[in-house]
């Protein structure tokens, strides 16, 4: 038994397999673990898809980075027009699905995109973007991921701002503590962590301390669950649906119940072999009522959680 529905937060499909011998088409080339063509047939599905931006470029680099990208992006909507459907809001996510085909979400990994000008955020959402993580690892205009230990700058938090007012979600996964304390200080309205765990069952500086996770459940957060087998389990070993299972539990334990979704970090990061493609990942479903999850919760981890919470945050 599956799912009507499947939304994932977080893929690097999108930038991750830039080699000129693979496939142009990065979201359906076959040897990626994210691929349109082998996406479950019976099962509609939802996928953010990032313009990863790696440290390192200058401002005015990144932005170019970003447009190449988004350009590759538009291009492949284009020419996938028969498997998949640019989306921005949950209402164009339900009428991809209606067509029977996937819905593509434009995001941003590393707001470096902005190079130096804050207003740029609205020039992104019009080009489609729905969410953007603040920094990646290390540090850049807007503040400090989590190998370093610096806040969100003034520019940082001029950034917010401006992406709160053009309707782009702010994504706090890479960020560190200070900076993600700080978000919590400015931020008007509802942000996510699109592939962030729970740091008290696995230590990870990447996860998510209890104290954020009580304050984000409080405020109508969305928390993507990462299959990053080093962001599962401590011990090195290869995780599996187990681990990931014990961190929707403490989540669960915490008030996440309206907050949990999926964001798998397909294609850029180190998944265990029962979560390293689609449809191992629609078969968390069965996975979850197997172990006591009631269906209506794991509908929510699922889907229900990210449509509702796209249906009230996205323009």
């Amino acid at each position: 038994m599956l799912p009507y529905a499947l939304i994932d937060l977080h893929c690097d499909t999108l930038t991750a397999l830039l080699d000129p011998t693979r496939c142009r088409d990065t979201l359906n080339d076959p040897l990626s673990q994210l691929s349109l063509q082998n996406l479950p047939q019976n099962v509609h599905w939802a996928q953010c898809c990032a313009v990863f931006i790696p440290d390192g470029l200058t401002p005015e680099e990144s932005v170019g980075y970003y447009r190449f990208h988004q350009r590759s992006f538009a291009r492949q909507m284009n020419d996938l027009s028969k498997l998949v459907l640019p989306c921005r809001t949950a209402e164009q996510i339900k009428t991809a699905w209606a067509q029977n085909k996937t819905a593509a979400l434009l995001t941003i990994e590393n707001a470096s995109a902005l190079g130096r000008q804050p207003e740029r955020a609205e020039q992104l959402a019009q080009d489609g973007v729905v969410m953007m993580t603040l920094t990646w690892n290390g540090e850049n205009l807007l503040g400090s991921g989590h190998s370093t230990q610096h806040g969100l700058s003034p520019f940082g938090r001029e950034a917010v701002a401006a992406m709160e007012h053009a309707g782009i979600l702010a994504d706090v996964s890479h960020l560190n503590d200070q900076g993600l304390d700080d978000m919590l200080a400015i931020s008007s309205k509802p942000f996510v962590a699109s592939h962030s765990n729970a740091r008290a069952v696995c230590g990870h500086t990447r996860n998510l301390s209890d104290p954020h996770i009580r304050e984000m459940t409080a405020r109508h957060c969305l928390i993507g669950l990462n299959y990053c087998s080093p962001f599962l389990r401590d011990d090195g070993q290869n995780a599996g649906p187990e681990d990931l299972l014990r961190h929707i539990e403490h989540l669960l334990d915490l008030g996440a119940a309206d907050c949990l979704a999926l964001g798998s970090d397909f294609d850029g990061s180190d998944l265990p072999p029962q979560l390293d493609s689609p449809a191992k990942a629609a078969n968390l479903y069965d996975f979850l009522l197997n172990h006591g999850i009631p269906q209506p919760l794991a509908d929510k981890i699922l889907y229900r959680n990210a449509l509702e919470f796209f249906q009230q945050n996205l323009p």
